[in-house]
């Protein structure tokens, strides 16, 4: 096999181990790294037993490494489940591998050989933040921040049932082991907890003890004598009772919504008094990309994060992908520097982003272009299949109210005749939810979008408008008309974007002067702060959702904050940091005009 590339955090020994070149330490025991993973973690942690009768159990990792917990523990899951059983693994690693090097030391266990290979295929990449990986059929969900430990524990919003504390031995990865580090596992850790490692170095059980656990030494692994177990005092709390879950709205936040309920094993019901995809989700197709933020700050880090996650679930459908890859064009003169500045930063995969000179916009697009920024992983996709696999099943009502009711809720018609009872809402209704959630400063942006057939499309590009290729076509646009909520289509509005499509593609302009054109006008919903709400509803009784103000990026932002909402409403560990959920928080204008008055 080809050896590591040089930026690889691993080498390989003679004997086919692999070996961190950062800590020069083993990824796992020569002399049975499955057994020893085995006998450490899974036996130190007391499972499968610790899970039996559990609907929801969680455990955190420090040290992804090469997944090899990972897989151990997807395993004995699969033949150990319990039943209507939910698995969350949260996992840190601040210098993921590959995930070829991941499936070379995989290879040493046969038994794990179909496991392993669902898990690379979907390995975490190597960009900053939050990376999730699911097993739907297992009912797993593993989460593997890239990220130094500290900061990626203090964002973390879940609580642990099990530790797994792997990472490189104490003494040549001492940061790892830091008593701040064990503070916050312990923060981070259910009543009842226990926590399992390789080590007994008198380091790590001060450190424990200090944060409250009780720990034991235990018989060691192989040439190891002892190892270490620990246990967080309590009892192990129950578990959320939250299972049937209502959604308002069949949009792409609402689809997004239903698919992340019933991933977490919720009910989902969805309401839409238009249908499925009547609002800013219907166009024949819509562009996946990330909004470009130079600041690199919370901002940035959604987007990128939101992003990766977007193109993941998609691309896990197929059918639904029109074309790959995006151009976005340069149109003012600070933009070549915005454009490298994102292009450079971690935020996104390796090779992702790349800065294009003119001449090879040009001979991407077929006419000229000033130099621009090539998205590999951009996609165009066709929204009704993807809106129908996510939410098969809508009922076309009106929701007019929603209202509580002992603990849960429940949601009436214009007549006051109850349609649904919940556990938990999630409005996800677009400018409509402003008459079912209160406090929401929402506004309306109108847009109407032009297409037409045309053979031979254009790739995909934006240049302040966009232009993208539909399944027999193109669609251009769009308008973006603030405080207008009309969707009759206008003449006006098609030669206003034919206009913008000839200050940016102006031989594609010239191709499509005199077809005839058919248009689609929504509403799109913005907040002041350009950022969407996705959280509990301000100033609202427990249980009630908000999933809006995605603007002209929904189909990027919403199946990532979909999960964090429907974390939050299943009581299940959220996929964002806390730092990028604060951002989003429905209730930060009431915060802020608080702080203002």
């Amino acid at each position: 096999m080809a050896d590591p590339p040089p930026n690889s955090p691993l080498d390989w020994s003679d004997d086919g181990q692999p070996r961190s070149r950062l800590y020069d330490d083993v990824y796992f025991s020569a002399e049975g790294g499955l057994a020893e993973a085995r006998a450490v973690f899974l036996a130190g942690c007391g499972l499968p037993q610790a899970w039996a009768g559990r609907t929801r159990f969680t455990i955190g990792e420090l040290g992804f490494g090469a997944g090899l917990n990972a897989a151990a523990l997807i395993e004995l899951w699969s033949r150990e489940r319990p039943a209507y059983g939910r698995l969350h693994i949260f996992s840190v690693e601040a210098h993921p591998i590959s995930a070829e090097d991941a499936r070379r030391a995989l290879a040493h266990w046969p038994e794990l050989a179909g496991l392993a290979a669902r898990l690379t295929a979907q390995w975490p990449g190597q960009a900053r933040g939050v990376h999730r990986v699911e097993f739907a059929d297992l009912g797993v969900i593993l989460d593997v921040a890239v990220a130094e430990v500290a900061e990626a524990l203090a964002g973390w919003s879940g609580r642990a049932d099990a530790w797994f504390l792997d990472g490189f031995a104490p003494a040549r990865n001492p940061a790892m082991w830091a008593d701040e580090v064990l503070a916050l596992v312990a923060a981070r850790s259910a009543p009842g907890a226990a926590a399992a490692t390789f080590t007994v170095a008198g380091q790590v059980r001060r450190g424990l003890v200090a944060a409250g656990f009780t720990v034991a030494k235990a018989p060691g692994f192989g040439r190891k004598r002892e190892r270490l177990t620990a246990a967080m005092p309590g009892p192990a709390a129950a578990a959320s009772s939250v299972r049937r879950v209502v959604i308002v709205g069949a949009g792409i936040a609402g689809a997004s919504a239903a698919r992340a309920v019933r991933a977490l094993g919720g009910e989902a019901l969805v309401f839409d008094a238009e249908g499925r995809g009547s609002g800013a989700s219907g166009n024949p197709t819509a562009l996946v990309t990330p909004r470009l933020d130079a600041g690199l700050a919370e901002p940035a880090q959604l987007f990128a994060q939101a992003f990766r996650r977007a193109i993941a679930l998609y691309e896990a459908q197929p059918a639904i992908i029109v074309s790959r890859g995006a151009l976005q064009l340069a149109t003012q003169p600070r933009d070549a520097a915005r454009f490298a500045k994102v292009a450079d930063s971690d935020l996104f995969e390796p090779g992702a982003l790349r800065i294009l000179s003119s001449d090879e916009t040009a001979a991407w697009l077929g006419e000229d272009a000033p130099e621009g920024l090539a998205h590999r992983d951009g996609l165009v996709i066709e929204p009704a299949p993807l809106l129908a696999a996510w939410a098969p099943v809508v009922r076309s009502v009106a929701v007019a109210r929603i209202e509580r009711i002992g603990e849960g809720w429940r949601l009436l018609d214009a007549d006051g005749a109850v349609l649904a009872q919940a556990d938990a809402v999630i409005v996800a209704a677009g400018l409509a939810s402003l008459g079912l959630v209160e406090g929401l400063p929402l506004s309306a942006v109108r847009g109407q979008a032009s297409f037409t057939a045309l053979p031979d499309p254009p790739p995909a590009a934006a240049f302040g408008g966009y232009a993208i290729p539909t399944r027999d076509g193109v669609l251009f646009g769009a308008t973006n008309d603030r405080d207008d909520v009309a969707r009759d289509i206008r003449a006006e509005d098609h030669a206003r974007n034919l206009a913008a499509l000839a200050e940016g593609l102006p031989m594609l302009a010239a191709r499509l002067a005199g077809r005839p054109l058919e248009g689609r006008a929504a509403i799109r919903v913005a907040t002041p702060d350009y950022l969407p709400v996705a959280g509990a509803a301000p100033e609202a009784p427990a249980g009630l959702f908000v999933l809006s103000g995605f603007s002209a990026r929904g189909f990027t932002l919403a199946p990532l904050l979909a999960e964090h909402v429907a974390a939050l409403a299943l009581g299940a560990p959220s996929p964002l940091p806390a730092a990028l959920a604060a951002i989003v928080e429905p209730a930060r204008f009431a915060r802020r005009a608080a702080r203002r008055a």
